[in-house]
């Protein structure tokens, strides 16, 4: 077999490095578009004073969802009001969602969709309760209705489906037993879906990390805060309408992606917090 000389065996090398270095780029661009989801506990309309009011910070909110376009985020305490002024501020946006007692009334687990990315496969919801399929129903010693509404999303551009759930848990100390209960509730729904489609978990859970709610979910799904290396702005998310949060009750769980950025957004648009609640956004890559 015929020797190669040093330059040709050099040439053959730098021929294979280069071919390698102009294939990277193909490699990376197969790679598909982030998932990108917010939780944002939007708070209901009931403030009377200063930047707290409705009407003062409904602005920032919308600046906010503008500069961070999540292609999908889950609100709580979500009334029709507060709904119809971000779907008219927001064009790109759908929204659907009941109300927790299963009209148009009170507090809606409202989730909102750019129209342009995804499409909604279908949608439900179901109620926290021994009965979850009867509207407005309550169980574990509840003061209120508490609900998931849920959508399986395809995305246009390729077709990737996911599964969406998004959430409000019973919110006084005393509820804390109730809120393993719904912890449990929503596993089970969520062991029913396709194993093979990813599915993520938006909410105000009202329970912090070192309780009991946090550790029933994340037997099976993961803390998008927990699992990336450098999360974003402050760990704690209620922060009262002040500067100072003081729990980190927002979480943004998932099954079947990869979290690959967090953060807490503790924007001010104009100067006005959008919320007492800051919200959180997670980007995810896809599954190969």
């Amino acid at each position: 077999m015929p020797r190669l000389s040093l330059r040709a065996a050099s040439g053959y090398f730098f021929a294979a490095i280069l071919t390698l270095c102009m294939a990277l780029p193909a490699v990376a661009a197969s790679a598909p578009a982030p998932l990108r989801v917010m939780s944002f506990n939007v708070r209901v309309p009931v403030d009377t004073d200063g930047d707290r009011r409705w009407t003062v910070r409904r602005a920032s909110m919308v600046a906010l969802i503008k500069q961070t376009h999540p292609d999908v985020f889950g609100t709580q305490e979500l009334v029709q009001e507060q709904a119809q002024y971000l779907a008219s501020h927001l064009p790109d946006y759908r929204w659907f969602g009941k109300g927790r007692r299963g009209d148009d009334s009170d507090e809606h687990m409202g989730v909102f969709y750019d129209s342009r990315a995804l499409s909604v496969v279908e949608s439900g919801d179901f109620w926290l309760s021994e009965t979850p399929q009867v509207p407005g129903s309550s169980s574990w010693n509840t003061d209120l209705p508490r609900m998931v509404t849920w959508a399986l999303f395809e995305r246009r551009s390729d077709k990737r489906r996911f599964y969406l759930l998004n959430t409000h848990f019973a919110h006084r100390d005393q509820d804390e037993a109730a809120r393993e209960h719904s912890a449990r509730l929503i596993l089970s729904h969520i062991a029913t879906l396709p194993a093979d489609i990813p599915v993520v978990l938006t909410g105000d859970f009202n329970s912090d990390p070192d309780q009991g709610t946090y550790r029933v979910l994340t037997t099976t799904l993961g803390d998008a805060r927990a699992r990336v290396s450098e999360p974003q702005g402050p760990e704690k998310t209620f922060q009262d309408f002040t500067t100072q949060p003081t729990r980190r009750i927002d979480w943004i769980l998932f099954r079947g992606l990869t979290p690959t950025r967090f953060s807490t957004l503790d924007h001010r648009p104009g100067g006005v917090l959008p919320s007492d609640h800051y919200p959180v956004l997670a980007e995810f890559a896809w599954p190969r």
